[in-house]
């Protein structure tokens, strides 16, 4: 009964780790980028991202460009920031291409 119950721990905890994905999206702004000019910051929220404290302003980062792409994503160190805070605070990244 126990190697049994071990073996279904293990294969959900392996399917756990291969099939999780990054949270990701992108909006494209007027004709998208035409260039490969790229400014990241990261944005600040607690609570399991309930509570926003400080987020990136995508126009501000564009400087003026009316063709650009906004790339928001949790990456691999933001969902580890998260882990390790218990979700008290977790992160993303905002990356403009120009």
């Amino acid at each position: 009964m126990i190697k049994k119950t071990m073996k279904i721990m293990t294969v959900v905890f392996a399917a756990s780790m291969l099939l999780s994905s990054c949270y990701s999206y992108t909006s494209v702004v007027g004709k998208g980028a035409q260039g490969n000019s790229q400014t990241t910051e990261w944005n600040h929220y607690v609570i399991y991202g309930l509570a926003p404290v400080g987020v990136s302003d995508s126009k501000q980062m564009a400087d003026g460009a009316e063709n650009y792409s906004v790339h928001t994503r949790q990456s691999f160190v933001n969902g580890l920031v998260s882990a390790i805070t218990f979700g008290i605070y977790t992160p993303t990244t905002t990356t403009v291409t120009k």
